[in-house]
């Protein structure tokens, strides 16, 4: 593509320097930068893409984007955001791919992961070619691909949905971040579907407050458009039960469709009943009332499952195949996942990792709990300290004996965030720093009937300590800790 079309996507800018080179890539890493690249130059909050403009010009780029004027030998466009202008640039490089497949995009503090994989399956079962971005991995059909974020930079997240398009997806499905909405990096999606599934306390370092946090989550539902298309229509799926839906209402045009337990809702949920194996409940759509028995347990369990038969429902699945394909799904990975070795004690890995989620889970596990329950919960570093004593205040609240100890310390002194911690506790704790250490203590403590949730991590495979990214699996070590027991 010839750089003068390529400018095409954006609406203002200035050209300092002539020429109208081929247009063979666009980066905005400049190590990845080679012959005919167009590179774009990000301020970010620790390295500025400008400070390699001329190292991008010698790897072979042959045109920059720039916020400012460089001295360099080809063609800078000078543009008032760069984040903008790399969005809009990437959604006409790559043809805007996201109008060729339906998308789905689903936002909130808990349950995106596992709302989003439940879609992903209902679809993929009903012998769809589908697409997935999330935190646990990004997939095409078969085919997975490790992710950095949530949501992907803009450049990487048009590329893979031209790679999708390309291999004739009929239905993506992505998690999307308030990170990734206040930064720009899902302009130029084209969502056809919107879900919002809670809002709690989260990322209060990033936004703030909860308004700001709130507003965030909002944009996804505004970024539906402003328009009525019987032919492809833009659809919110909102929970009743939570307040901020009220103002997800107004932020958007699009059709609304709400499903809930509490207050009346389009797609409901009533006598509901929990065991170890599962979940029963009844449904009620406008059109029809179900039983349905999922194999996934707890309150949160039901909305996320209430979240995607909204979701399958908007986007023309039938419900009789809805419920068919979710009633088979067994669960996803670190969401409420056993580790079973044979014990008599059940243990739970699971990514709670915000006071409202760790709660959640924490009450299912006391339903199905005969025994005593041992909580393994840290915090991350470097992120909201304010939700630390709230943590393990709902920690020790809820579990027999609340074991505090580290879960990504990151730059910050495990001790210290430990600290934070302990300001919350009213009821028994016990402090280890070490994680496997802890998680050794609490399988070792067990007894029959009793239950073991070891939360934070969930399908992380890795812990960040200091400037090292050290291999730690919190399902890999409980199996080790269960297996020395026995031996």
């Amino acid at each position: 593509m010839k750089l003068n079309d390529l400018l095409r996507a954006l609406f203002t800018y200035t050209q300092d320097g002539k020429g109208n080179p081929d247009i063979l890539s666009i980066e905005s890493d400049s190590r990845a930068v080679k012959d005919g690249s167009l590179f774009v130059c990000i301020p970010g909050y620790t390295v500025d893409g400008h400070d390699f403009a001329e190292q991008a010009v010698q790897k072979g780029a042959v045109a920059l984007v720039s916020e400012r004027e460089l001295n360099v030998t080809v063609p800078v466009i000078v543009v008032h955001d760069a984040h903008r202008a790399l969005a809009e640039l990437a959604n006409l490089y790559y043809q805007n791919p996201t109008k060729s497949f339906s998308l789905i995009g689903v936002t909130g503090t808990n349950g995106k992961t596992t709302v989003s994989h439940l879609i992903e399956r209902i679809h993929r079962n009903e012998s769809q070619k589908t697409g997935l971005i999330g935190t646990i991995n990004m997939k095409i059909g078969d085919e997975e691909f490790e992710t950095k974020n949530t949501t992907p930079e803009p450049l990487l997240l048009q590329k893979q949905f031209a790679r999708m398009r390309d291999q004739h997806v009929e239905t993506a499905v992505m998690e999307v971040s308030s990170h990734a909405l206040t930064l720009g990096r899902v302009r130029g999606c084209d969502y056809d579907i919107a879900v919002f599934t809670n809002l709690t306390q989260d990322h209060l370092d990033y936004h703030g407050t909860m308004e700001e946090y709130r507003l965030a989550k909002g944009l996804l539902f505004s970024q539906l458009g402003n328009t009525y298309d019987t032919g492809r229509k833009k659809v919110a799926i909102l929970n009743a039960d939570d307040e901020a839906s009220s103002t997800y209402e107004k932020m958007t045009s699009a059709y609304i469709l709400r499903y809930g337990i509490d207050k009346e809702a389009d797609i409901q949920a009533g006598d509901i009943s929990f065991s170890a194996n599962g979940t029963r409940f009844r449904l009620t759509t406008p059109d029809d009332e179900r039983e349905v028995k999922l194999k996934l347990t707890g309150k949160f369990s039901v909305y996320n499952a209430l979240a995607a038969i909204s979701a399958c429902l908007a986007n023309g699945l039938s419900l009789d195949r809805i419920l068919e394909n979710l009633e088979a799904i067994d669960g996803v990975p670190g969401r409420f996942e056993l580790v079973d070795e044979g014990q008599d004690y059940p243990v739970i890995v699971d990514y709670a990792h915000t006071p409202d989620s760790l709660e959640n889970v924490l009450v299912t596990v006391k339903e199905m709990a005969v025994g005593k329950v041992f909580a393994v919960v840290g915090c991350g570093g470097d992120r909201d300290r304010t939700k630390r004593p709230l943590m393990a205040k709902i920690a020790s609240k809820l579990a027999d004996t609340a074991v505090l100890t580290s879960d990504n310390p990151r730059s910050e002194d495990p001790d210290r965030i430990l600290d934070d911690m302990v300001e919350g506790i009213e009821g028994e704790y016990v402090r280890i720093t070490d994680r496997s250490e802890a998680i050794h203590y609490a399988i070792r403590h067990a007894n029959k009937g009793d239950v073991v949730l070891i939360a934070g991590k969930g399908h992380e495979t890795y812990q960040i300590i200091g400037d090292q990214v050290l291999d730690f699996d919190d399902r890999t070590t409980a199996r080790q800790a269960i297996k020395e027991r026995k031996s």
